[in-house]
């Protein structure tokens, strides 16, 4: 049923935002970003309920859940910056949505360096082991 509500707040956005477009293009553009708001509010809360299934993975298999949390940021950081960059490829900011995107995988290389350090040290444990 919630994918119901995406798709019908995704719809009435958009035909509201192509009756304002030719009238008040300004409106236009807020009531966009308004939809996409209300659409990443929706995600927001369908997915608190399943973090929860991470924790018990991390738990179960060994893993710091800090490991797994920086991986959940680093999703979350690229699907956030994909739908901005999309929204300023609507609004014809194409420049601007690029360095936007750059600008994520910079921000998710700095996220990654834990988890790097973690990968590492464990190759020099298996090494160790091996000799």
């Amino acid at each position: 049923m919630d994918i119901f509500q995406l798709v019908g707040v995704a719809f009435i956005t958009a035909v509201a935002a192509l009756l304002l477009k030719s009238t008040k293009p300004e409106l236009a553009l807020a009531v966009t970003i308004a939809g996409s708001i209300i659409l990443l509010l929706f995600v927001f809360d369908m997915l608190r309920g399943s973090l929860s299934i991470f924790q018990k993975i991390a738990s179960a298999t060994g893993i710091e859940f800090s490991l797994v949390k920086i991986v959940l940021k680093m999703i979350g950081i690229g699907y956030l910056v994909e739908f901005s960059a999309g929204i300023l490829h609507d609004f014809g900011q194409n420049s601007l949505a690029d360095k936007l995107v750059f600008c994520g995988k910079a921000v998710i290389l700095v996220l990654a360096i834990p988890i790097l350090e973690n990968v590492l040290s464990l190759i020099v444990k298996l090494l160790g082991l091996i000799k």
